[in-house]
Order: structure tokens, then C-alpha cells, then sequence
């Protein structure tokens, strides 16, 4: 009888590897490229592809719009549009209120915390607090866990970024490493989250170009430079793309958001990096050909937002501009609603990315009603002309405001996340550090020069071609996983772009 069952159990173990097997053949069958590269450039308008064309060399942003599918009325459909939430809703195909990251900074369990601060992990590669970072913050997938699931998880996936959230929040849950740049040390570091140590080919890596100092990576050329070979080297060390299961490697150039902040739109500071950053694109496009096979690989790229003329340029041309200063702004209301409710306990924990943040602890403490507190911040608030609309967050469905906008303010909303009254400014107004408005620049609004960003796709089963069709930057994710066929990830609300 034992005998009998021994047997039988054999045949069973026998037949169900067989069917493994089968099952791993089929999925191993599935047409997909070698290796799919997901470059963000970071604060790059959509007209940056044009206002430089005649400049660029052949290779780099030429190429992509020669030999890509240009999808050039892409749009932003959620504020605010800043970095963490860009990179996010690229990969994830989802917005602020589905996928959690709500802000670069943004209110979590009654305080304001840093998007990928994770205090229960430790740096790696360095002895900062530079590593304390993961992306357990993020509710949803991105384009990369599904490539894990779909692939047993045997696929590789890896980001690369100067900004930690840059590349954690790209690379998303399951990745096999994130590497960021630690400011202290100018080398690339990451966090106990993906490993408990750097792998060899980073400890190389850093020993050549490690040990510059922040302004020497972040506002110049050389921050191009080193994404661009911390990329190669990240393909080279994981061997990305050399076998049968399809990798991923997500990349975001930092450097392009660094200057404009500093020097704005236009000027010869932005245009330097811009035709740096072409020639970094078409030396990396010239090692995907070697390394991986012309045709083998799929390579989108896109921007995490936009960013506005300086107002002061707009101004000596007659185009309405302006700013305001939100540190003062939250700090005139939180004296008038102290005033008005006759307390001196602080009720706004400050306005940030366009967004008033309500102390609700405090409101709670203080026997008030959150609906009086808004209705009375928002009734003060609108007395300043410059403001086009002030929204409670909470019923902005109801709102009296253009359909677009409002689509925007929804999808950017978290409940338990996001502040609880939006600023809609004018066009041409944004947040300003101090009252005299500066040379540089910023971005966080609905308006097309926040929300207009380049995507183009390129290499793998992709055709030339050019649409102005309406495309969102959700339908970026949507698009690269149906290309590959793998399940769009599980917050998704993009649909794939018809070539």
C-alpha cells in the first residue's frame, strides 16, 4: 500500500513539474524586448523638443522623434505637478489620489513627512541619513512590479537617479535596487530596503566618479554625465537585458529640473544642459544598440512635469505674471483665523505645492468645527485677486470651476493625504521664496506649461509616427505594458495609446 502511495505521489510531483514547465516554456514564449528603458527628464517642457531642434545632434533627441512614436499632446491630469508625483503617476499609470504620493512632502497619520522617508531602514553605502529612503509609501504598482509578476519574478528591475525619490518611486516595490546620489559624499548610494550592501559594480562605479561636491553634480553637465554611465553601469553589473527574461531599467535625468529652478526657461544655462543631455541620450541610445541589439530593446521617454516662464521676462514683455510668497500667506492666515476663532494655538501647518494644510489635530483639540475653519480661510483667502479660485478639497466635485481644472484637483486629491483647501492662481502667478521675484522658475499647476510633457517611444515593435491626439500621462504605463503584455499595474487608469 505505501508502495502504491510512493508511487502514485511520484507520478503526481512528475506530472505537475512537467506542467511547470510548460507553464514557465509558454510564458518564456511571450513576445516581448529584451530590456525596456523608462527615461523621466526631469522639469522638461514638451516645447524643449522644438525650441532646440535645430541644435541637436542626430542621435540623441532627433532620433527618438525620427525613429519613435511621438505622442505630442500629452498632459499632466492631476495637480500639483512636481517631481515625486510625476515619476510616480508615469509608472504606475495613476494619479495622487489612487497611488498615495500626494506631494514631494504631504501629511501622513497628522504630519508632514518627505514622500519615500523610511526611518525602520538604513543608507547603504554611506554613513548619512541620505539612505533613509524606500517606497513603502507608494499604495500602488508600477510598470516594473508587473513585469516581476509576470515574469516570476525572475525579470531585473533597476532605477537610476541623482533624486533618491527619482528613482525609488519609478522602480517601485519588488525592484532589485534604486541608487541615488548622497550629496555629502558624491557617490551613489541606496538603502538596507533592496540590500544589505552595495553590489561590486557600484563600489567601482563610485571609486571613478565619486567625491564631487552637490553644486558640481547638480548644476552642471558632469550630473548628465554620470546618470548616463551609472545607467551603463547598472546594465553591465545586472546584466539587463542578456537573457530571455525581459529587465527594466528606469532613469531620471535630475540636472534639467536643478537649472531651471535656478535660471528659468529660457537663457543659455538651460540650453547648455538641454544639448548636454541630447548628446548623453544618443551615446546611451548608441550602447543600447551594442549591448542590447537595435530593435531589442523599447525605450520611452517623457518628463515628470513642466515648469513656467520667469515672470519677471513675461512682464517686460506685457504678459500678466506674478507670485506669491507662501511662507507669509500662511502665516497671515493662521493670525487671522487664531484671531477670529480667539485661540492662539497655530491652525495652519503651512501651505504647500498650492494647498492649504489645516491643523486638524489642533482644530479637534480646540472644540472647533474643520468646516468653519476652511470656509473661514477660504473666505479670507479669496480677497486676494491673484487668486483664481480657493477650493475646499474635500467637495471640489462641487465647485464652481472649469471642468479641466477640476478634474485635476479631484485626481490630485488623497483624503488622507493632501491639504484640505487648493489655490487656484492665474495664469503666469506661481510660489516664490521671498517678495522680489528671482530669475528662476518653478511648477506645480494645472496650466499647459506645467502639465504639457514630451512621450515618445521608441525601438522595440514601435513604428514611426505622430499623434496630437489627447494622451495623459497615465496612458504612458498603459501603453508600455501592453506593448510588452504584461497586466497594467493595479491603480492604472491610462488606456494604451492606438499606434
Amino acid at each position: 500500500m505505501k508502495r502504491n502511495f510512493l508511487l502514485a505521489k511520484a507520478a503526481f510531483v512528475a506530472v505537475a513539474l512537467a506542467c511547470l514547465s510548460c507553464a514557465k516554456g509558454t510564458a518564456a514564449g511571450v513576445d516581448r524586448p529584451r530590456l525596456v528603458v523608462g527615461i523621466a527628464v526631469d522639469q522638461m517642457r514638451w516645447d524643449y523638443l522644438y525650441r532646440y531642434y535645430g541644435l541637436y545632434g542626430e542621435g540623441g533627441f532627433k532620433r527618438l522623434m525620427a525613429e519613435g512614436y511621438n505622442c505630442e499632446n500629452t498632459m499632466i491630469n492631476y495637480v500639483p505637478t512636481v517631481t515625486a508625483v510625476g515619476h510616480t503617476s508615469i509608472f504606475t499609470g495613476s494619479v495622487p489620489a489612487i497611488h498615495g504620493i500626494a506631494g514631494n512632502d504631504f501629511m501622513k497619520d497628522g504630519r508632514m513627512v518627505y514622500c519615500c522617508t523610511d526611518t525602520t531602514v538604513r543608507s547603504v553605502g554611506s554613513d548619512t541619513d541620505a539612505g533613509l529612503m524606500s517606497p513603502r509609501n507608494l499604495l500602488a504598482t508600477t510598470i516594473g512590479d508587473e513585469l516581476k509578476i509576470a515574469t516570476d519574478f525572475k525579470a531585473k528591475v533597476v532605477g537610476v537617479s541623482l533624486k533618491d525619490r527619482a528613482s525609488i518611486l519609478p522602480a517601485g516595490h519588488s525592484a532589485d535596487g534604486a541608487y541615488w546620489i548622497d550629496y555629502a559624499t558624491g557617490t551613489f548610494i541606496t538603502s538596507t530596503y533592496y540590500m544589505d550592501k552595495l553590489p561590486q559594480w557600484v563600489v567601482n562605479f563610485n571609486k571613478q566618479y565619486g567625491g564631487k561636491t552637490e553644486k558640481e553634480i547638480a548644476y552642471s553637465t558632469y550630473g548628465n554625465l554620470i546618470t548616463e554611465e551609472m545607467a551603463k553601469a547598472a546594465i553591465e553589473g545586472e546584466a539587463l537585458g542578456q537573457d530571455s527574461v525581459t529587465d527594466m531599467l528606469t532613469v531620471s535625468f535630475s540636472v534639467t529640473d536643478k537649472v531651471g529652478h535656478e535660471y528659468a526657461t529660457h537663457g543659455p544655462e538651460i540650453r547648455e544642459i538641454f544639448l548636454d543631455l541630447d548628446k548623453r541620450l544618443a551615446d546611451l541610445f548608441g550602447y543600447l544598440d551594442q549591448k542590447v541589439g537595435k530593435g531589442q530593446y523599447l525605450v520611452f521617454l517623457t518628463a515628470d512635469h513642466g515648469a513656467a516662464n520667469n515672470a519677471l521676462m513675461l512682464r517686460e514683455h506685457g504678459i500678466p505674471a506674478g507670485g506669491f510668497v507662501p511662507t507669509k500667506v500662511a502665516k497671515q492666515l493662521d493670525d487671522y483665523l487664531k484671531g477670529k476663532f480667539g485661540v492662539q494655538r497655530s491652525l495652519v501647518v503651512a501651505i504647500s505645492d498650492y494647498k492649504v494644510f489645516i491643523d486638524r489635530k489642533a482644530v479637534s483639540e480646540l472644540s472647533l468645527q474643520l468646516d468653519d475653519v476652511k470656509k473661514t480661510a477660504i473666505d479670507w483667502l479669496k480677497r486676494d485677486p491673484q487668486y483664481a479660485y480657493v477650493v475646499d478639497l474635500e467637495h471640489a466635485m462641487d465647485a464652481t470651476l472649469p471642468a479641466v481644472v477640476r478634474e485635476r484637483l479631484v485626481n490630485g486629491y488623497h483624503r488622507l493625504r493632501s491639504g484640505d483647501i487648493q489655490l487656484v492662481l492665474n495664469p503666469a502667478h506661481y510660489e516664490v521664496g521671498s517678495e522680489e521675484i528671482g530669475r528662476g522658475t518653478t511648477h506645480g499647476v494645472w496650466n499647459p506649461y506645467d502639465s504639457h510633457i514630451p512621450f515618445i517611444l521608441m525601438g522595440w515593435h514601435v513604428k514611426p509616427g505622430t499623434t496630437n491626439a489627447k494622451v495623459t500621462i497615465n496612458d504612458i504605463a498603459a501603453t508600455v505594458c501592453a506593448l510588452i503584455h504584461v497586466q497594467m499595474p493595479n491603480g492604472c487608469i491610462g488606456n494604451a495609446v492606438e499606434f
